[in-house]
Formats: C-alpha cells, structure tokens, sequence
C-alpha cells in the first residue's frame, strides 16, 4: 500500500511538472509611452514585434506590454507591485526618459529604477533583468545630461543585470522614424528598437 502512495505521488509531481512546462514563460515589457506604443495600436509597438520573433522561433514564450504613457520612475516604482501579481521570467525595465524631459534629479530617477529592480528580485529572484538606458534633452545642459547618462549604466553594473545602453539607437533623431512630435517612433522605428533588442534578448533565450 505505501508502495502504491509513494508511485501515485510520484506521477502526480511528474503530471504536475509536465503542466508547468508545457506553460509559456512570461516577458514583461515594464515602461512609458516608448513601450506603449504611443500614436499607434499596441500591435505596432516594439514588445508585439519581440512576440513575433518569438513565435517565429517556436519559442514558448508569452508577452506582456505594461507600458503606460507618460510614467515616470517614480510612478513605475508605485505601479510595479500590482505589475508583479503576475509571473515574470524576464523583466524589461524601460523608464526614466519623462524624468530627463522634466529635468528632475538623476539622483532620485536613480533611487527610483534600483527600487524597482529591488521589487523584482524580491519577489522573483530566479527572473532575469533587462535595462535599456535613455539619453536625456539636450537643453538641459551637458552636466545634466552627463549625470542623465550615468544612471543606467552605473546602476547595470552595480545590479550585474542585461543592458541596453539606449533605447531609442538608430531611431532617435531621424525624423522618417519617429512621428510629427520627434519623440515618438513610428512602426518602423519600433521594429528597428525590436531588431536591436532581440539581439540582446537572443543571448538569455
């Protein structure tokens, strides 16, 4: 009898295993209006493209756009539990470029990020991180936009996670790529953000 208990458990943990296998893994895109997708349907935003690739390489895979217009990093690090109430395999943090655009203090978008990436690894330890750094206006003068810059690739070395070191490489600037306001891109300056991250992502997949 404990025999036959002990090999019904057995194959009940293996049932139980071979269900959570067969269950797609999670990317969480978590950012502003760039991974939104502002001005064009979610379908046209970078992370739908990152989808694509994924199921063109029959990979098991699910994404999650959590982008939301005009966030900043201290409205990313109140959003980010309710964020977390899902599963997340691979956390894409895209946020501070409000915050260089308002001018606030590269310190406090600095406490705010590594807040975030605390509540991640908090809550799930085994999931891996990717940053992607943005540059700031270049009116807000080169000191600023030094201290701007230094945010995220001090806080990728100090937490040893996945950098980007810009997230807007090749698009920004080019106004075929981005809409009327030059902030924003267009598709084709989403897919080329998706091309130049899958090469990143690629590496961890």
């Amino acid at each position: 009898m404990k025999i036959l208990k002990v090999t019904l458990f057995c194959l009940l943990l293996f049932i139980v295993s071979e269900a959570e296998a067969q269950q797609p893994k999670t990317i969480l895109f978590f950012g502003d209006s760039i991974t939104a997708g502002y001005g064009l349907d979610e379908e046209q935003a970078f992370p739908a493209f990152i989808q694509e690739k994924l199921d063109e390489n029959s990979l098991r895979y699910r994404v999650v756009n959590a982008g939301l217009s005009g966030e900043t990093s201290a409205g990313g690090l109140r959003r980010v539990d309710w964020v977390l109430q899902q599963h997340v395999d691979i956390f894409i943090l895209e946020l501070g470029g409000n915050d260089g655009l308002r001018g606030i203090d590269p310190a406090n978008t600095k406490q705010n990020l590594q807040g975030i990436m605390n509540r991640v690894k908090e809550r799930y330890p085994e999931a891996t991180i990717v940053l992607t750094g943005m540059e700031s206006p270049p009116n807000m003068g080169s000191d600023y936009t030094d201290a701007f810059r230094s945010i995220f690739s001090d806080l990728a070395q100090a937490n040893d996670v996945v950098f980007m070191p810009f997230i807007l490489e090749g698009v920004a600037g080019n106004p075929e790529l981005n809409l009327p306001d030059g902030i924003h891109p267009t598709e084709e300056g989403h897919r080329i953000i998706a091309d130049n991250l899958w090469e990143i992502l690629r590496g961890i997949l």
